[in-house]
């Protein structure tokens, strides 16, 4: 198929233009989706420099809030990508600790090669991102009920087979230094070597998205998926693909987590549930599909990050974090939607 057949339902998703044809103006910059993102997060910048400290922005506190953004960055670009694409995947809460599990069942408990707990942690994200797929495509049930059940299902098969395996929901791992410098190790004491991942990854994604026609397709789902299929997109292969992706991503988070602390537990990762969705929806990502960029998540992932973690470096009391938390989040997603929406009505004069 060629790439003006696949472009053509694109119209009907909201899709960014191209920076050659928004020019330099105003409008065109503001329309770009990672516009309102970027935004939000020098304000958010702002905010935590005048009333926290220049800790802030010092290695070690910069770290804390890079290495949240890192974990949940890496699960959030795929959640973003379903969510572009029309779909929703909340069974990542309980992958974490499957992936985090497997491997330190494997490697830790059983003690076989730390590889073979590797692939085994990556290969289980790999299943259940097709069994969600397969779901999703084949019964037309919503995404959000069909990942909704496999949430529970991954939860219990995770925490029956840890107590009747090792006889404990928390097990230690050790693994090898060559494992350890590649996953899970601190970078100068500071950093974790997953922040790398991350921007690697990140530089991935956006090539694949928004310079090859695999992103043309995601959001031409996103706007019409009838009319996509239509044109000859293969609509149920890259559903499916995005599942997978979604649930491996997850795995690796967790068999990296594994490897870092040396254990794992069953009952981590739930919160990166609401984490990755408020990172993607601070990025300029519209629940409605259709709408959204790469850089536009990796600026809400790093947002919702330094407001988790930027809290702490003020003299505000901390049983009060939560709400300011809460607040900055929605005044950013706020700014983002106002922005989004002028630049969609803005028309340049004519000259």
């Amino acid at each position: 198929m060629n790439s003006k057949t696949a472009s053509q339902p694109i119209a009907m998703a909201q899709t960014p233009p191209p920076a050659r044809a928004a020019g330099m103006s105003i409008g065109g910059l503001f329309r770009r989706p990672e516009a309102g993102a970027f935004l939000g997060l020098f304000g958010v910048f702002v905010f935590f420099l005048v009333f926290g400290s220049i800790d802030f922005l010092k290695p070690t506190g910069a770290a804390s809030w890079l290495n949240v953004a890192a974990n949940l960055g890496i699960v959030a670009f795929p959640i973003g990508l379903l969510m572009i694409a029309g779909d929703l995947d909340i069974s990542i809460g309980s992958m974490i600790p499957a992936g985090s599990m497997t491997v330190a069942i494997i490697s830790g408990y059983y003690e076989l090669p730390i590889w073979l707990g590797i692939a085994a942690s990556l290969g289980f994200g790999v299943v259940v991102g097709l069994v969600n797929g397969i779901l999703v495509v084949r019964t037309n049930v919503p995404s959000l009920i069909v990942t909704l059940g496999t949430l529970f299902a991954v939860a219990g098969l995770v925490l029956g087979l840890s107590v009747l395996l090792t006889g404990t929901t928390s097990v230690a791992i050790k693994a090898p230094e060559l494992a350890k410098f590649l996953f899970g190790h601190f970078v100068a004491n500071t950093f974790q070597v997953i922040i790398f991942w991350w921007l690697a990854l990140t530089a991935l994604y956006i090539y694949v998205v928004h310079y090859s026609p695999y992103g043309n397709w995601i959001f031409a789902m996103g706007g019409d998926r009838i009319s996509a299929r239509n044109a000859g997109i293969p609509t149920a292969k890259l559903t499916i693909a995005l599942f997978v992706l979604s649930s491996t991503s997850a795995s690796f988070v967790g068999m990296c987590q594994a490897i870092l602390f040396n254990s794992a537990q069953v009952s981590a990762g739930m919160s990166f549930i609401f984490n990755s969705i408020i990172s993607v929806v601070v990025g300029g990502v519209l629940l409605t599909g259709g709408f959204g960029s790469i850089v536009g998540i990796f600026f809400g992932t790093i947002t919702f990050a330094v407001v988790n973690q930027g809290i702490y470096f003020t003299s505000f009391d901390r049983n009060w974090s939560s709400l300011i938390i809460g607040v900055m989040l929605l005044l950013a997603v706020l700014m983002n939607n106002t922005f989004r929406s002028m630049a969609l009505s803005y028309s340049p004069k004519k000259k």
